[in-house]
């Protein structure tokens, strides 16, 4: 049940996406994804299992991956005016898992 649960949330996720884009204020559709619906899911999780210092420590983690975010996000804008929409995603997604990966690399430091 809980499984089906998260699809559909899933779901009206990827809805309420198709339909923001197709209005006059389509840029809402990028604010859709911001929804903290996992981010809920995982601090629950941690502060049901674990201790309140370990909720604070992934809270600040949160905080500091929007960073890889922000780069996903620079390079889309910076794209999008100078290659096509799957090059542009595609150098933004490799953008963002290298940035993700120094974010690991330098985070247990």
């Amino acid at each position: 049940m809980s499984l089906l649960f998260k699809c559909i949330l899933g779901a009206l996720a990827v809805l309420a996406i198709a339909l923001l884009s197709k209005t006059r204020n389509f840029y809402i559709a990028g604010l859709v994804p911001l929804f903290p619906t996992f981010a809920l899911i995982a601090h629950y999780i941690v502060g049901s299992e674990r201790s309140a210092e370990a909720l604070r420590t992934t809270a600040l983690f949160g905080l500091a991956s929007l960073v890889p975010y922000a780069v996903y996000l620079g390079v889309v804008y910076w794209l999008a005016v100078r290659t096509s929409l799957p090059v542009t995603l595609t150098l933004a997604t490799m953008a963002w898992c290298a940035a993700a990966g120094v974010l690991l690399l330098v985070w247990p430091r």
